[in-house]
Parts: C-alpha cells; structure tokens; sequence
C-alpha cells in the first residue's frame, strides 16, 4: 500500500486504512496518535460503529463524554454529532470503523469543531 492511496490515508490525528468496501458498508481500521483527537463532526448519509481493538476511546457522543476500552463498541446513528480522541499520552488507539449508508464520501462530513483548522 502506498501513502495516501485510496486505501490508506495518513491524517494530523493519524492513519486510517479501508479494509473493505461495498455499495451500503465501508470498513476502516484507525489509528489515533496519543493525545490527539478528530474533528466534532455529523454525517446525514451513513451510521457508523467502532469496534475499540487498543486502547480507550474518549468518545463524545451528542455532548456526552464516554469511555469505550479495548473490547467495547459503541453505535454513532446518522446525525449524531460525534467525536473520537484518544486520551492516553503513550499508547496508540485502534478501532475499526464499520460504516452503514448509501453514501461514504468525504463530502457528507459537517464539522461542528475541528482541532487542525479544515471546515
């Protein structure tokens, strides 16, 4: 796989690499660096569940700040505003993102908050 080819991406926050892809469901597996987080964002076209496989999620979810450890998951419906972050200043998060939807485009991301300046 080379950078920043269709099927891995490398971001501020970190990597994310799709695994698999078909007409209603994208599959990612992604990496966020110590102490970094994404953007405070929505979708209208797609839900999503992330599977925490390391680490723990710092997960806000419509304004309320979770925790998902290593082995949890937790479910983002369509026009949920939420955010990703790992809080740990050490060790690497993974969780793989399973995306349900008939759109997966960049494009169907508003961001509310966004550490890194992009709109």
């Amino acid at each position: 796989m080379s950078e920043n080819s269709p099927t891995f991406d490398r971001r501020p926050w970190g990597t994310f690499t799709v695994l698999d892809e078909g007409d209603n469901y994208k599959v990612k597996r992604i990496e966020v660096l110590p102490g970094k987080r994404l953007s405070y964002q929505q979708h209208s076209r797609r839900a999503e569940h992330w599977y925490v496989a390391n680490g723990t999620a710092k997960v806000t979810l419509n304004g309320t700040e979770i925790l998902v450890k290593s082995g949890e998951a937790v479910d983002i419906a369509r026009g949920d505003a939420h955010r990703v972050e790992n809080p740990d200043e050490a060790e690497l998060l993974v969780f793989i993102e399973v995306q349900t939807g008939d759109y997966f485009g960049e494009d169907d991301i508003v961001r509310l908050d966004d550490d890194f300046g992009r709109e």
